[in-house]
């Protein structure tokens, strides 16, 4: 079995929620499409909108980090009558953070935005040592390294290898700057009730990008964790799991 990011919240919530992970589009078990095309946003909000129908739903609370984290704020703007409550872990709103790339200290946090815009390298430096980036990325950057086994590395490690993964997920990065994207669009504001909930010690994104989103949310909650990386739902999985549930609840 492949290591879950979401087997804390998967085994809390499943006790009363239909709870359900994916892999998104290119990672682990998913399909691998080989054109850069096929990672746009409007395609990974798609697969987001046709999840929730294939499994029988017409709206749900959703949750996104990092990556999905972009994607659920894009789908929450999208399809606001399918999404109940939008919860998101470590990823700033896009105008936040389109905000911040124009600041030194995020541009510097985000100079790998950069280097994964080049074509084949950043693939043959991903693989290079038997993936040790990928090993050091999650190892060295959080904040409490025994939050990740061994065999928690080996089991990301096995699916970032899989013909065709890193291709696919570097090519989420090359299309950030695509026209209508993440970082391209006039934002309004969201009507859906949000929680953010963020690991203050994040390497890549800065806390700063957490200043204002009230401005872009109507009905919008934060949840700060200290000494906490940007694996915040695998780092502090009981605090993330009280502060979804209250509100959930709420």
């Amino acid at each position: 079995m492949q290591q879950r990011p979401w087997r804390h919240q998967l085994s809390e919530f499943g006790k009363d929620y239909k709870a359900v992970a994916i892999d998104l589009r290119g990672y682990n078990e998913s399909d691998k499409p080989k054109e850069k095309s096929a990672y746009a946003l409007s395609e990974l909000i798609a697969d987001v909108r046709w999840t929730i129908r294939a499994l029988g739903y017409e709206k749900c609370v959703l949750v996104g980090h990092d990556w999905g984290g972009a994607i659920a704020w894009s789908f929450a703007y999208a399809y606001p009558a399918m999404v109940e409550r939008l919860i998101v872990l470590n990823l700033p709103h896009p105008a936040k953070f389109a905000e911040g790339l124009r600041t030194p200290q995020q541009l510097l946090r985000s100079w790998y935005v950069a280097l994964f815009q080049l074509p084949v390298l950043p693939e043959l430096l991903l693989k290079s040592n038997n993936y040790a980036a990928i090993r050091s990325v999650f190892r060295d950057q959080a904040v409490n390294p025994e939050a990740f086994t061994e065999a928690d590395l080996d089991r990301l490690v096995a699916a970032a290898a899989k013909p065709g993964a890193l291709t696919a997920m570097l090519n989420y990065y090359r299309n950030i700057f695509q026209s209508e994207g993440f970082l391209n669009k006039q934002w309004s504001e969201l009507t859906v009730p949000t929680l953010m909930i963020w690991g203050e010690e994040d390497a890549a994104l800065g806390k700063e990008l957490t200043y204002g989103t009230e401005q872009y949310v109507k009905t919008f909650e934060i949840q700060y964790i200290p000494d906490c990386s940007h694996w915040v739902q695998q780092e502090q999985p009981a605090l993330v799991n009280q502060y979804i549930r209250d509100f959930l609840n709420g």
